[in-house]
């Protein structure tokens, strides 16, 4: 294989070099556990707090000890919904959360209903936007929480956070966002936006895997996920992953400091692929908000395609996609957000996410172009003759 293109960014990106130099130290010199007293403790402990104050700056949080650090956006989700609900469960035991959320949030909303928590799961237009009249609908006075994801991963649908928010608030429920998709990609800022708490992670935004945080707002309530030591303030126990808490504080900052410039550069790529795509390949059809939606997330349905055929196929000629969230890549089932958004199952079947880094480059994507002509074209005329075979 000749040339390798990776255009599945909205899946995990690559750590940056200035993120990974931050991160080499933590290794091997200052190696102390952040929560011991004595001086290699104390200045493992002074880069976590700096990672601290870098993400709480990056967000709009008022205080630093509002982030806390947990292994991933999973965790964080799991975390804010279970923790929340059963901190408020003398107010009610009803939750909202949209149809199309993260499959971490939505499983720990089904392990809340097996306790007895009631969830009502807000619908959502075709093109993945939440209604804000059915949300006024739904809440009912023992609603102690909604969730709705910032920025959808399988199709870049950006929600209006801001006024879900004030709704929430004026009938004084609690709000949680999943923003994996969104820090890097929108401008957020918690405080403007009335946000309550917020799920982060790293490896989306050229930071390490495995580590994460939830924004809490002081004074929210939320039990505890993970018991067994005094660490993030009592909250989550367990030893604080010191190089990649400082990989992600420098991950989320850069993220914030180059916004404007590398999605930018992201745009121009997409309507690159995507003026190319729709010249060279009949009967394709974009899913998802034509205008709303983040620059580095693009979902296609390429009709008369197999989705899984497709993706195998650009696999093998060096091209690296998904059929959306890699957390359900090995599920057999369609898509919950493209069934959300009202696509057929032959649609959803025949649908695929490219997503797109700041360094993704127009030769990547004549490469990309040129295998995804030929693998559709191949599997059409497939199709084509077994149908013919059919009749």
């Amino acid at each position: 294989m000749s040339k390798k293109v990776y255009l599945d960014y909205a899946s995990t990106t690559y750590v940056s070099s200035e993120v990974l130099n931050e991160m080499l130290p933590c290794f091997n010199a200052v190696y102390g556990n952040s929560n011991s007293l004595h001086s290699y403790g104390r200045e493992a402990s002074s880069l976590v707090d700096r990672a601290r104050d870098r993400i709480k700056n990056a967000i709009g949080a008022e205080k630093s000890n509002e982030i806390y650090f947990t292994s991933g956006g999973t965790e964080a989700n799991n975390w804010a919904i279970k923790g929340i609900a059963h901190a408020y469960s003398e107010k009610g035991k009803h939750i909202i959360v949209s149809k199309i959320e993260h499959k971490s949030l939505l499983d720990a909303c089904a392990s809340l209903e097996e306790e007895g928590f009631e969830v009502s799961y807000l619908p959502v237009d075709k093109h993945g936007l939440v209604n804000m009249g059915e949300l006024i609908h739904l809440i009912r006075k023992d609603t102690i929480l909604v969730s709705i994801m910032a920025v959808n991963n399988e199709i870049g649908t950006i929600q209006n956070i801001k006024a879900i928010a004030k709704i929430c608030h004026d009938y004084n429920v609690l709000f949680h966002t999943d923003a994996s998709q969104a820090i890097g990609a929108i401008k957020i800022n918690v405080k403007d936006m009335e946000i309550d708490a917020m799920t982060m992670t790293a490896h989306k935004i050229y930071g390490p895997k495995g580590v994460g945080a939830l924004y809490l707002k002081d004074g929210i309530r939320i039990e505890n996920l993970i018991y067994g030591g005094s660490q993030e303030r009592g909250k989550r126990g367990g030893t604080v992953n010191v190089p990649s808490v400082v990989g992600f504080g420098r991950a989320v900052e850069s993220a914030n400091r180059d916004i404007m410039i590398n999605q930018q550069k992201v745009r121009n790529v997409r309507e690159y692929f995507l003026k190319n795509v729709n010249e060279r390949i009949p009967y394709v059809t974009v899913n998802g908000h034509p205008i709303q939606k983040v620059n580095g997330i693009l979902n296609l349905c390429f009709e008369m395609v197999d989705k899984e055929s497709l993706l195998m196929l650009l696999d093998i000629e060096g091209v690296a996609v998904s059929a959306g969230s890699a957390c359900t890549s090995n599920s057999t089932l369609q898509s919950h957000v493209l069934k959300a958004i009202g696509i057929s199952d032959e649609f959803a079947n025949s649908s695929i996410r490219f997503s797109f880094g700041k360094n993704t480059t127009k030769a990547d994507l004549d490469f990309a172009i040129d295998a995804l002509v030929k693998s559709v074209e191949r599997l059409r005329s497939i199709s084509a003759l077994t149908k013919a075979g059919r009749k």
